[in-house]
C-alpha cells in the first residue's frame, strides 16, 4: 500500500493529454524521474555527459502538481458557485519559476561519482488557478497559493550538478526544460480533476531567480556592469543622479532584438558605440524572464549597503580624503564588536538574510550611532533607516495591497525622501555610482507592484529555502558554520 501511495505522489502517475500534442515530446504520460539530458540528440562522437541531472519531464510535474490541488481546486469551484457541470475549460494556471544556483555540495566523506562541487536547482509554483466561464467577461480565481515563498509549495523540477556560471552547461542542461515550457505555451491540458477532464492553459513567470541568474539567462553583462539594471537601461552614473525616476523598458524579445543588432552590428559601430547601442546585451538571451526584482536578495543588497555605510560614518568618511585600509578595518572592526555586544549579532562571512533581517532595524542604528560621533550625522543615519523601514514591507509583503496599505501609498514619496537624503548628506559614496539593488529598490519598485501586485509573493525565496532540504538530504551540512572565533 505504502509503496502504491508513493508512486502516487511522484510525477509520472496520471494520466493526461494535450491538445495539440505538445511538440518534441512524447506522448507517454507515464515518465518518472527521468535522466536531465534526455531530449537533447546526442552524436556519435559526443562525450558522454560528465554533468550529472536528473528532472521530471515539465508536463508530468505539471499534472502532478495540479492533482495534489485537486481537492483545493473543487473546493475553489464550489466556493465561487461554479458547480461541477458547468465548468470544463477556460482554466488558467500561472506558475512562478525559480532558479538558483548552491555553492560547494561536495560529499563530505562519501565515495560517491566525482561531479562538479556545485548545484543548480530549478524548480516551480503553482500561484493561482482561475477560471474564465464561458459566458463571463471576469476571470474568478479559484485558488491562490497561501505561502509562495514556503519551500512546500516550490516543486522541484530539475537538480543538476553544474556551476551555475559555467553558461555553456547550464544552457545545455536547461534547453530540453525551455523546449518543454515553449511547447507548453501553444497548448491545452486535458487532465481529470474532481471526476470530469478539465482543459488548463499555462502562464509561465519565470521570476525566482537572483540578479547573477536574470543577467545569465537575458544575455546581460556581469552585475559590475555599468549598465546597472535588469529593468531599465540606465547606466550606473545616471542612475545615481537620478534615484527615482525610471521606468521598466527591457523585456525578453527586446534583449532577443539587441542580441541581434551585437551579432550583426548593422550600422558597423566601433564596440563602444554598439555597447551603448545595446546597452549591454551581449550574449544570446536563452530563457525567458519576468523583469522584476529579487526580493530576498534586495534585503540582503540594500543590507551590504547600510553595513558599509555605518562604517563609514563610525570613521567620519564624508570630512576625509582617501582613509586608508587600516582605518576602515578598524572601523569595521569596531562596528563589529558593537553588533555582537549590544545586539549578538555574530560577523557573517556573507551577508545572509537573517543578518540583513536584524541589521535593518531601528535598534540597530540606535546601536550604531553610539559610535558616530556627531549628533547631526546620527539624525541623518536615524531618518535613513526609518524610510528604508518603511518602504521594506512594500517589497517584502505577499499582498501588500492587503498586508500594508499606507506604506504602498507613500512609497514613491518615501523613496524620493530616501534618494534626496542619500543625495545630498551621503553623497560622499552615491557620487557617481550606486548598488544595483539600491537603484531597484529605488526606482522600480512601485511600477512592478501596479503590474504584478505584487513582488514578495514572486521572489525567489521557497527555492532558496528547498536549498536547505537538498543539503540535509545529501547529508551534508556544509556551511554550518565556517567562522572560526
Amino acid at each position: 500500500t505504502l509503496r502504491a501511495a508513493e508512486k502516487e505522489l511522484l510525477p509520472g502517475f496520471h494520466q493526461f493529454e494535450w491538445q495539440p500534442a505538445l511538440k518534441n515530446v512524447s506522448t507517454s504520460c507515464h515518465v518518472g524521474i527521468i535522466n536531465g539530458l534526455s531530449g537533447w540528440a546526442s552524436s556519435v562522437d559526443d562525450a558522454p555527459a560528465d554533468t550529472i541531472t536528473r528532472r521530471f519531464r515539465y508536463d508530468v510535474a505539471l499534472v502532478s502538481a495540479l492533482k495534489d490541488l485537486e481537492e483545493d481546486i473543487v473546493e475553489g469551484l464550489r466556493e465561487s458557485g461554479m458547480e461541477d457541470s458547468a465548468c470544463t475549460s477556460g482554466f488558467n494556471v500561472m506558475i512562478k519559476e525559480s532558479c538558483d544556483g548552491m555553492g560547494d555540495v561536495s560529499e563530505k566523506h562519501g565515495g560517491g561519482p566525482i561531479v562538479p562541487e556545485k548545484a543548480v536547482r530549478y524548480s516551480f509554483t503553482v500561484m493561482r488557478i482561475s477560471i474564465l466561464a464561458d459566458d463571463e467577461e471576469e476571470e474568478v480565481t479559484i485558488f491562490t497559493e497561501p505561502k509562495p515563498n514556503s519551500e512546500l509549495s516550490c516543486k522541484p523540477l530539475c537538480l543538476m550538478f553544474v556551476d551555475e556560471s559555467d553558461h555553456e552547461t547550464l544552457t545545455a542542461v536547461l534547453s530540453p526544460i525551455i523546449a518543454e515550457r515553449s511547447a507548453m505555451k501553444e497548448s491545452r491540458l486535458i487532465l481529470s480533476i474532481g471526476g470530469l477532464p478539465r482543459s488548463f492553459r499555462f502562464h509561465f513567470r519565470g521570476t525566482g531567480y537572483d540578479e547573477k541568474m536574470v543577467r545569465e539567462m537575458e544575455g546581460l553583462e556581469a552585475s559590475g556592469s555599468t549598465y546597472i539594471c535588469t529593468l531599465c537601461d540606465s547606466t550606473r552614473t545616471e542612475a545615481s543622479q537620478n534615484m527615482v525616476l525610471h521606468s521598466i523598458t527591457r523585456s525578453h524579445d527586446e534583449n532577443l532584438e539587441r542580441y541581434e543588432i551585437w551579432r550583426t552590428n548593422p550600422f558597423s559601430e566601433s564596440v563602444d558605440e554598439l555597447r551603448d547601442r545595446v546597452k549591454g546585451v551581449s550574449a544570446k538571451p536563452f530563457l525567458e524572464t519576468q523583469p522584476t526584482l529579487d526580493a530576498l536578495h534586495c534585503d540582503i543588497g540594500n543590507a551590504t549597503e547600510f553595513y558599509k555605510l555605518f562604517q563609514d560614518e563610525i570613521g567620519e568618511v564624508y570630512q576625509k580624503v582617501n582613509p586608508s585600509r587600516e582605518e576602515r578595518r578598524s572601523w569595521r572592526a569596531a562596528l563589529d564588536k558593537q553588533l555582537r555586544k549590544k545586539l549578538k549579532l555574530k560577523p557573517v562571512m556573507r551577508m545572509n538574510g537573517n543578518y540583513a533581517r536584524k541589521l535593518m532595524t531601528q535598534e540597530a542604528v540606535e546601536v550604531v550611532c553610539e559610535l558616530v560621533p556627531s549628533e547631526e550625522r546620527r539624525e541623518a543615519l536615524r531618518e535613513l533607516m526609518r524610510l528604508y523601514i518603511q518602504m521594506k514591507p512594500v517589497w517584502r509583503a505577499t499582498c501588500p495591497a492587503k498586508e500594508c496599505p499606507d506604506q504602498l501609498c507613500r512609497y514613491s514619496f518615501n523613496s524620493q525622501s530616501f534618494a534626496d537624503l542619500l543625495s545630498s548628506t551621503f553623497k560622499y559614496r552615491y557620487n557617481g555610482k550606486i548598488t544595483n539593488y539600491l537603484h531597484k529598490t529605488l526606482a522600480h519598485v512601485p511600477e512592478i507592484i501596479e503590474r504584478d501586485g505584487s513582488i514578495g509573493a514572486w521572489a525567489s525565496e521557497g527555492n532558496e529555502s528547498a536549498n536547505k532540504l537538498f543539503r540535509r538530504f545529501r547529508k551534508m551540512n556544509a556551511r554550518q558554520s565556517k567562522v572560526f572565533e
